[in-house]
């Protein structure tokens, strides 16, 4: 048993950041030209273990640069919909790029072809590399006021929210059939028992975010779910325990 419904336990940082670079394959590269000067680039990406695994041609800019100094970086940005772009979730992955090694060849080229199945046409030239990022450090920006380092072991160490793939459609499924039980929830377990409306802001596999609507203004919450999901499957069972146990703590008409 990890929480309670309440709990305010989330994803950690080093998760957040699995997260964000396992639901796309396209980042910013940083590289140093040989005159030392920085060169961002566009590239696509695998995960081998979480390590990025680039495939670049050493006639491209980005390929000598990689070729002659192994410090890199890349930025990688979160879906986001919303009127400021820097008030979304991003990551930064610094360290080391090395070629893989012996025993790694195999499968670094096929996280890269499942990431970019196009590359199938590219990645056996003569002129194009394979590159792992050995990730020393990162960084995570979830937009205003959230962020937090990690080191690359534990990034290394961390998995992605299994619980991702499905979190907007659960957040739509919540707003638009299960508003009453959203109010429901504030009121028993976000610790706003004056809840008049609730909107479902956010879902992980720890739990919900709420911004709750009282007659003092608005306010955010956290409803944790009782046990960590460990699939996306779980998430539509483990919201039905939530709203059945708010429920029964929802106040009697007299």
């Amino acid at each position: 048993m990890l929480g309670s419904p309440g709990s305010e336990a989330r994803p950690s940082a080093a998760e957040r950041a699995r997260t964000i670079a396992g639901a796309t394959n396209a980042a910013t590269l940083a590289s140093l030209s040989a005159d030392g000067h920085p060169w961002a680039s566009l590239v696509a990406y695998g995960l081998l273990d979480g390590a990025p695994v680039l495939c670049v041609s050493n006639l491209a800019e980005h390929g000598r640069n990689l070729a002659g100094d192994a410090r890199a970086s890349l930025s990688i940005v979160a879906a986001h919909d919303g009127p400021d772009p820097l008030d979304g979730s991003r990551i930064t992955l610094a360290g080391s790029v090395a070629r893989p090694s012996v025993t790694e060849q195999d499968a670094a080229r096929a996280a890269y072809l499942n990431a970019v199945p196009a590359a199938c046409g590219y990645v056996d030239f003569s002129d194009f590399n394979l590159w792992v990022l050995r990730v020393q450090r990162v960084r995570w920006v979830g937009g205003y006021g959230r962020m937090d380092s990690v080191t690359g072991e534990q990034y290394a160490a961390a998995a992605p929210d299994p619980v991702a793939p499905a979190a907007a459609w659960a957040v739509a499924q919540l707003n638009t059939d299960h508003a009453d039980t959203l109010a429901d929830m504030a009121r028993a377990f976000g610790g706003y028992p004056d809840t008049d409306t609730a909107v479902c802001t956010g879902v992980d596999r720890y739990g919900l975010d709420l911004r709750v609507h009282t007659a003092r203004g608005v306010a955010y919450s956290r409803v944790g779910f009782p046990e960590r999901l460990d699939d996306a499957g779980q998430l539509r069972s483990a919201a039905q325990d939530l709203a059945r146990a708010a429920e029964r703590l929802r106040p009697q008409a007299p």
